[in-house]
């Protein structure tokens, strides 16, 4: 799974790296984009890494829009997640921890494990009112939101020597109060 994901084969690496980031007391999270039908059986594994290990597995709901139309077939929601951590370990050993100030990712934990494990759920329990975030892009471009399907080019602004002030003003005045304004989690061709 890790190499069709990745599409290299470098897990020994990764691990490596891990334990490297654990043993000088990095604050380690591990990001899991849970997709239905190829990782969502692995949900238990994760967490089961935090036995153990001071880190902080975050279950990410899968994105799921293919142009402006919603599609929740490979969605795995809040509520599904916790059934199964519920099922497992049983609801007397799962503790809520308290959300920080702006969270993304709802937090938890199992009794007496190290670690914890969040659900970042955009989809099923969106967080938007609190959101605080923009995303800066490998192109120099901002965003503020994921759904959001406009940037703002700062590199070219940049690069000529403007003020950069105002463009991200602009981006962040314009944030939508929820996911970018995609309100409907169902169209008609999901309820179909």
């Amino acid at each position: 799974k890790f190499a069709t994901i990745t599409l290299r084969n470098q897990f020994e690496s990764v691990i490596d790296n891990l334990h490297l980031l654990l043993n000088n007391d990095f604050k380690v999270k591990i990001n899991v984009v849970l997709i239905k039908g190829f990782n969502d059986n692995e949900i238990i594994d994760f967490i089961k890494l935090t036995e153990f290990l001071p880190v902080s597995i975050r279950f990410i709901e899968f994105m799921p829009f293919a142009g402006n139309e919603w599609d929740r077939s490979k969605m795995v929601s809040h509520n599904d997640i916790l059934s199964q951590v519920t099922n497992h370990f049983s609801e007397e050993n799962l503790i809520k921890l308290e959300d920080e100030k702006n969270f993304t990712a709802r937090e938890f934990k199992i009794k007496n494990y190290i670690g914890s494990f969040g659900i970042i759920s955009s989809i099923t329990n969106p967080f938007c009112d609190g959101c605080n975030r923009i995303r800066l892009t490998a192109n120099g471009k901002i965003k503020n939101c994921l759904f959001s399907n406009s940037e703002t080019d700062l590199l070219t602004a940049y690069s000529n020597g403007d003020s950069l002030k105002e463009l991200i003003s602009s981006a962040i005045k314009s944030k939508m109060k929820v996911r970018a304004g995609m309100n409907e989690l169902w169209t008609k061709s999901t309820i179909l």
